[in-house]
């Protein structure tokens, strides 16, 4: 099959001919339709997530169709998706709390686990999800990380109606939607000077769009940080009314500069999130259900994956990025 593969960090992805997956027990193999490219891939190729399996193929937002079944969760044809969370022990501290997304021995899609950079993949039916019939694979793909990350992140901020999102890229203009569903208001907050970023976060629902300098029209009741500048945190800080909440939404982030004790008294909370449950997968397409996000696209095949890393690293892509892999999407 063909695979964009990492050979080794800080270096592009190499255009191979690979042997396809077979799956094992409780695994499907399947055909990628479209695939998600993801902030998080650029920390895995950048060398700032370490000992990622190598070679590897990348990709943790797939979505595809079940070609073969090695397990009674899903059949030939259903249509599935894949997230970053690949596999749990089941067994640690954290797992039988409810807290999987903290196990100790997890593996991930597209970091050590083979993801959807491919013409095929194969994923432990245990963390796959059903997809909703309603929206195309490439209208997937993004929910599938940016979707549901953004989701926890979401959820971890709280009832306010007022929320500051901190870069307004993949996960923010889907989360938008889903805010302004809830009753909610949005403070877009990107880049400073970016008034593309700053327009097309008021297309998607913003209340108000600004830079990162600047102050909102009024105190948040929390904030999201999607970018990854720690120096965001320390911005959010000073938007937030006290109580309110900041949260760290990537995986990885800049260090956090120094800052007054007084920006977070008042009980103000920073917190991060890191990865996710099956049950929120679960709980965001039961949510959306009477929903039909939309996503802004920029479209590749799977030869382009590095001219898309390329992009999202210099901050040309409005929206997501999404891999075709497969012709039918």
């Amino acid at each position: 099959m063909r695979a964009m593969v990492l050979e080794r960090q800080r270096a592009p992805l190499v255009e191979r001919e690979v042997t396809a997956p077979d799956p094992r027990d409780s695994e499907v193999r399947i055909r990628v339709e479209c695939c998600g490219v993801c902030r998080t891939d650029l920390h895995v190729v950048d060398g700032e997530l370490r000992d990622p399996k190598l070679p590897l193929i990348l990709g943790h937002q797939i979505a595809g169709v079940v070609e073969s079944s090695r397990s009674e969760a899903f059949k030939a044809g259903d249509r599935v998706g894949v997230p970053w969370l690949g596999w749990t022990c089941g067994k640690c501290r954290y797992c039988l709390a409810g807290q999987e997304n903290l196990c100790d021995y997890a593996r991930f899609t597209g970091y050590t686990i083979d993801g959807g950079y491919a013409d095929l993949a194969v994923a432990d039916t245990r963390f796959c999800f059903a997809l909703p019939k309603s929206y195309s694979a490439a209208a997937t793909a993004p929910l599938l990380c940016a979707g549901l990350i953004g989701f926890r992140a979401y959820r971890m901020a709280g009832d306010g109606r007022r929320l500051g999102f901190y870069g307004f890229g993949s996960a923010a203009q889907i989360l938008v939607q889903l805010a302004r569903a809830d009753g909610r208001e949005v403070f877009a907050f990107t880049r400073d000077g970016d008034a593309k970023g700053q327009r097309f976060a008021r297309e998607m629902g913003a209340a108000w769009a600004g830079g990162s300098s600047e102050h909102g029209p009024q105190a948040l009741d929390a904030a999201i940080i999607f970018a990854p500048a720690g120096p965001l945190v320390v911005k959010a800080l000073e938007n937030v009314r006290k109580g309110g909440v900041v949260v760290c939404a990537g995986i990885h982030m800049s260090d956090i500069p120094s800052f007054r004790y007084e920006l977070l008294w008042g009980e103000r909370v920073v917190r991060s999130v890191a990865n996710l449950t099956r049950r929120d997968g679960l709980d965001f397409f039961a949510r959306i259900g009477s929903l039909q996000i939309e996503t802004k696209r920029t479209m590749y095949p799977l030869a382009r994956a590095n001219e898309a890393l390329s992009s999202l690293r210099s901050g040309e892509i409005t929206g997501s990025a999404v891999l075709e892999v497969s012709a039918e999407y």
